[in-house]
């Protein structure tokens, strides 16, 4: 592979950076005739960066998921596909922003909002927290029962109009829209209400528990409802 060509794609990656919408929408161009791939690794090439925390994770059919929900509720209760899909379904298109640097914006999501879920088990008076679980069995996230009754949580099943892909940690999501994308846990297969907020595997790590965007860039205030 030339030098020229790894030099002109780190080129569009600081273009992407700095311009946004624009220039991703360019750089999806180009990736869709990138012989060599590397387009993959740029923020904005194809719209996402992929990443996992563990090694391969197995795809899960529709037909097999379930979404365990516990802890401190008063009915605990197994979500299938077709009963998330049976819920009352919200939409919203929301910057995507990781807290390395590049952001996604205008992504469109859909799916069931967090508060419904909820509204569903009935937290007990002694639920604070919320502990998100992920099939492949190593990440877990948190937030609180206060953000957790926000409008922009959303337990996600379709992204820019079409199913969840597995990439994208379908079948089923959590996109907190409000803080950096490290909290929407992938492939979610759990969620137990707890008494405090444990940190989740990225906070173990020293990253923010309450990832506000903003906070760490300086860019954006914490948003409000």
């Amino acid at each position: 592979m030339g030098r020229r060509v790894v030099l002109g794609l780190l080129g569009l990656a600081g273009l992407g950076i700095a311009l946004g919408s624009k220039a991703n929408s360019a750089l999806s161009s180009v990736a869709a005739n990138d012989p060599t791939g590397l387009t993959g690794l740029i923020p904005g090439g194809g719209r996402f960066r992929f990443y996992s925390v563990a090694g391969a994770v197995e795809p899960t059919p529709l037909t097999e998921y379930r979404l365990r929900v516990d802890g401190e509720v008063e009915r605990p209760t197994e979500f299938s596909f077709t009963d998330l899909a049976a819920m009352p379904q919200t939409h919203m298109t929301k910057d995507v922003q990781c807290v390395t640097g590049w952001r996604v914006p205008d992504v469109a999501w859909g799916g069931v909002l967090l508060s419904d879920i909820l509204a569903q088990v009935v937290p007990t008076d002694a639920a604070r927290a919320l502990e998100f679980g992920s099939a492949d069995g190593v990440y877990t996230e948190s937030l609180t029962l206060e953000q957790a009754q926000r409008p922009d949580m959303l337990v996600a099943t379709h992204l820019e109009d079409e199913p969840l892909s597995h990439d994208h940690g379908g079948p089923v999501r959590l996109y907190v829209a409000p803080m950096y994308f490290y909290k929407s846990l992938k492939w979610l297969d759990r969620i137990t209400l707890t008494t405090a907020v444990e940190p989740g595997y990225w906070e173990d790590l020293g990253y923010d528990v309450d990832a506000w965007v903003g906070r760490s860039n300086g860019r954006d205030d914490a948003p409000t409802v």
